[in-house]
């Protein structure tokens, strides 16, 4: 079994070294491995809270964009979208709205920070905050929600919003009787998931204290680390490794080999000038490969449209299917369809049957398969293979998926999509009915597998 890990950063700025060590590097090489189904996001929503200037998020989702896929993200391997082309992220960010405790958002911590500056300046406890920042968690917890996330790779300041989405979670799923939803579970690479910014605060846009990734090039790259604050501290007194941030930067791009010699470097009285050119010279031995594909993407930026497409295509197989399911769950589902009626299973089914495929021959057409529900109704008929191995593959992804499959429809049928193409469809017209069968089946399978 696959573990979903997913993860994003907010389109408000050029990317940092902290944006790359706390979040893209860690979320990356998660993705090579086999036992990781990786989903990335650009959280264009989330700009929206902290900045109105078009032009800057414009360009910041280019730059993000472009900065994922420099790293090494695989968009063949991978599920890289945009959080704005999943139209089913805000309406879930309604549906959590609706279960979601006020007391739960009064405790978190961005809000906080906002009404403790107004007190401290005199002023209104909600000056200035907008509804946007207060339900800044909820949206959050959709973004996971959504695609039942197991893993979440954040930093340190992000983890109470995850066991926040888990709250919420849990509120949804115990009201509605059914764990609709996976509870995501916090990631963090424990050495180096915040870097100290130029001041030694953490390395945060909002404190204006970064170090870039690409912008600017080798250049601007030195001269920000040129600028990172340290003691007065002579050249040949010994430095204390633990309170520096060349020495916490550095661990982040080197192995321990390497960050014990620079450590022992600095105990035996480096000067701070040729301390930072080190550390310049670690940096961008990495950077500057990615640096150079940044650039290229950078000027294809249509190219990068097309994968962003594509991957929200692929988010959506997810996304749609589970949100049909929560709406039904809360009552915004077609007339006449009551409950009970849906719940019911069919007598093969309680006798222990399990549904079905069966493959065959169709002439010269190729090689087909059909799904049966347990009591033996024809659900799926599928398109035509050459290859019989191919339907045997196709089988197994449609257990795989299970009820997050995606089912359209196609006048009074219904065609069930992998990848964007149609691969099997219903025999017959069913309405919601057959719908909610065929729903139940994939699920069944899924269990089975």
């Amino acid at each position: 079994m696959q573990t979903r890990v997913l993860t994003g950063i907010t389109t408000t700025g050029t990317p940092h070294l902290g944006n790359y060590v706390g979040a893209i590097r860690p979320a990356i090489n998660a993705s090579r491995r086999a036992d990781v189904d990786a989903f990335f996001f650009l959280a264009d929503y989330h700009a929206l809270i902290k900045s109105d200037d078009a032009a800057r998020i414009e360009r910041s989702r280019l730059e993000i964009a472009a900065t994922w896929l420099a790293a090494g993200l695989d968009p063949a391997r991978v599920t890289f979208y945009r959080q704005s082309d999943i139209p089913e992220i805000p309406e879930l960010t309604w549906f959590l709205t609706c279960v979601t405790a006020k007391g739960l958002l009064n405790r978190a911590h961005a809000y906080k920070a906002a009404v403790d500056k107004n007190a401290e300046a005199g002023e209104d406890a909600d000056a200035g905050v907008t509804a946007g920042l207060y339900m800044y968690p909820v949206l959050m917890a959709a973004d996971i929600l959504a695609f039942d996330a197991h893993q979440v790779p954040v930093g340190r300041d992000q983890i109470q919003h995850i066991e926040m989405a888990r709250d919420i979670a849990q509120r949804f799923n115990h009201i509605h009787g059914r764990d609709f939803f996976v509870l995501p579970e916090v990631v963090i690479e424990e050495q180096v998931a915040t870097l100290p910014g130029l001041d030694g605060r953490k390395m945060s846009k909002s404190y204006d204290n970064t170090v870039p990734l690409f912008a600017g090039g080798a250049k601007a790259l030195r001269e920000a680390i040129m600028r990172i604050v340290t003691d007065s501290r002579a050249p040949g007194e010994p430095k204390d490794p633990d309170s520096s941030a060349l020495y916490t930067i550095f661990r982040a791009f080197a192995g321990d080999a390497e960050s014990a010699a620079f450590r022992q470097a600095l105990v035996d009285g480096i000067g701070w000038g040729e301390a930072k050119q080190r550390l310049f010279e670690r940096i961008e031995t990495d950077v500057a490969p990615m640096r150079e594909r940044y650039e290229a993407l950078i000027a294809r930026p249509d190219e990068i449209e097309v994968i962003l497409r594509k991957g929200a295509a692929k988010a959506r197989t997810v996304a749609t299917p589970k949100l049909a399911a929560i709406r039904d769950a809360i009552g915004l589902r077609a007339m006449g369809m009551a409950p009970a009626a849906r719940a019911a299973k069919p007598a093969a089914a309680r006798a222990g049957k399990s549904p079905r495929f069966a493959s065959f021959r169709d002439g010269d057409a190729g090689f087909r398969f059909r799904l049966f529900a347990a009591d033996g109704e024809e659900l799926l008929l599928s398109m035509p293979f050459a290859d019989p191995k191919a339907a045997g593959v196709l089988q197994q992804r449609i257990r795989t998926l299970g009820h997050a499959a995606v089912l359209r429809e196609d006048g009074a049928a219904l065609v069930l999509e992998l990848d964007g193409e149609a691969v099997a469809r219903t025999p017959q017209a069913g309405g919601d009915e057959l719908h909610a069968r065929l729903r139940e089946a994939l699920e069944q399978l899924a269990a089975q597998d």
